[in-house]
């Protein structure tokens, strides 16, 4: 089968298309048929393994695992011994930490893996999952739910777009930062009020938030603390300094600062399936790819310049 790999860290160059040996479904395995994937900011940081503590993980001289890619939808090609939620056939999406820019993954049937809902593209379900899972969990780290006033900044990306349906769905009152382009759109996803960085700091307007969430990791703390009430919090999803800040606000300052951390479990696939399948949730895709043209598809997610979520279509063997 096809794959994109990677030997060494460094720039979207790194990455080339290799035949690879298919991976053979053992007991409790699924084995999928990819249609399509997605490369997002994780996978970026991992490529280089920047900052350098990534390399503790994959590896200190090159990567251990040579395939990047989290989510993917495709349909089962075949099924190990004791599998019995899945069939031959079957459309079904979910999320892993490796593997998924590849013709064919094989996950555990207990992974998070699930049926598709009908009518759902496999560009849109390969763009679910990562957004969903990140957003989920910072929501969840901040206790958002009905009348917190939340604001999300960042929120045209894959996290932030996910983050203000996720807000809306827990009965927030849901303050989105954005750029003049995606201002409709971030408004479209049900943001009470959007503001535009361009023209505003959200900082300097006098409101103030019981959660802060930094959706790309461009924000600040310091910067945003003013906004937050006494007691609020400030969610972090990327920046080293963050968690010497978390270490800090822990004990002083009425203020924290908490990372988000996201559960890679079906448990959490399965809560995200109900909100598509009820029209509570959609995933953005900016820009579809070829598999072969992931490297230009690499440099697009890293200019940060991107939409919601890239994906890549992938024309399976058989």
């Amino acid at each position: 089968m096809r794959a994109v790999v990677h030997d060494r860290y460094g720039p979207p160059e790194v990455l080339r298309l290799e035949d690879v040996e298919r991976p053979v479904p053992g007991p409790g395995d699924v084995l999928v048929r990819v249609r399509a994937t997605s490369v997002n900011q994780t996978d970026c940081h991992m490529r280089r393994a920047r900052p350098f503590v990534w390399r503790f993980m994959l590896g200190l001289r090159r990567p251990k695992r040579r395939i990047l890619g989290m989510e993917f939808a495709g349909e089962v090609a075949a099924v190990g011994e004791g599998v019995t939620a899945f069939d031959v056939g079957d459309r079904v999406f979910g999320i892993r930490n490796f593997g998924s820019n590849a013709e064919f993954v094989c996950v555990k049937e207990s992974s998070p893996l699930a049926r598709m809902p009908d009518g759902l593209r496999f560009e849109e379900g390969a763009a679910i999952f990562d957004g969903a899972f990140q957003g989920l969990a910072a929501l969840r780290r901040g206790n958002v739910g009905e009348g917190t006033r939340l604001l999300v900044y960042g929120a045209s990306g894959s996290c932030g777009t996910a983050a203000v349906q996720l807000g809306r769905h827990l009965a927030a009152h849901v303050t989105a930062v954005c750029n003049t382009k995606n201002v409709e759109l971030v408004r479209s996803l049900g943001a009470d009020e959007v503001i535009d960085y361009t023209k505003d700091d959200f900082a300097k307007n006098g409101e103030t938030y019981d959660v802060i969430l930094d959706a790309v990791g461009k924000q600040s703390f310091l910067h945003s603390r003013g906004s937050l009430r006494q007691g609020g919090v400030y969610v972090a999803t990327d920046r080293m300094i963050n968690v010497a800040l978390l270490l800090w606000t822990r004990w002083f300052g009425k203020r924290k600062v908490v990372f988000g951390m996201p559960r890679l479990t079906q448990e959490n696939v399965l809560f995200v399936k109900e909100l598509v399948e009820t029209g509570r949730y959609r995933a953005v895709v900016d820009r579809t790819y070829p598999l072969e043209d992931v490297v230009e598809a690499a440099r697009y997610v890293e200019s940060w310049q991107k939409t919601g979520n890239v994906v890549l279509t992938v024309d399976a063997s058989s």
